[in-house]
């Protein structure tokens, strides 16, 4: 049996990060974001992004591995304001204290092999390092298996939402924050 692995992402990885998210997004979220959308993954530009997300010295990309096979990534950091705020614009007293899980994708056929865990774990543990002790995600609301997922994890929707346009459509996401003192495998 093939030995799971995550560890941080190197430049060379982005074009295996570009594939999963343009094969995921198509299968996962083909119907909530659009064709135009979609369609925009297959530019070249798009792993020319993972490399300055590997690069940036704020950001901390992981990918999981099996094998020799990249199965998923997560990409996390400090949380921005705006990822903080509530409708008024204000920010929590504890705002430094967060750090935001940007992204979280496990090829499906992947999934189920507890990789979302782990990519989950040592985003935790590396914004703990940057002095975080709490996280934020943001998941669409029709997205019921990253709902469940996280909701395993003890993060919960606060009841804030917000609406991204996508030219096609819009879509309708959740915030979710929890505890970075996080138990999963």
């Amino acid at each position: 049996m093939a030995r799971p692995d995550v560890h941080l992402a190197r430049t060379d990885d982005a074009g295996e990060i570009a594939r999963i998210q343009r094969d995921t997004w198509r299968i996962a979220y083909g119907e909530i974001i659009g064709a135009d959308a979609l369609a925009s993954l297959d530019s070249e530009e798009v792993e020319g992004h993972w490399r300055e997300a590997i690069e940036h010295p704020e950001t901390d990309v992981f990918i999981a591995t099996e094998g020799t096979f990249t199965v998923g990534f997560v990409v996390s950091g400090q949380a921005p304001h705006e990822d903080l705020a509530d409708p008024e614009g204000r920010l929590p007293d504890d705002a430094g204290q967060f750090g935001l899980i940007a992204t979280t994708l496990v090829e499906p056929r992947w999934q189920r092999r507890g990789h979302g865990g782990r990519l989950i774990a040592a985003a935790a543990r590396a914004l703990r390092s940057r002095g975080a002790d709490s996280g934020v995600t943001w998941v669409a609301e029709s997205d019921s298996a990253t709902l469940s997922f996280f909701r395993s994890i003890k993060w919960n929707p606060d009841g804030l939402v917000r609406t991204l346009d996508t030219g096609e459509r819009t879509v309708r996401e959740m915030r979710l924050t929890g505890t970075l003192d996080l138990r999963v495998s």
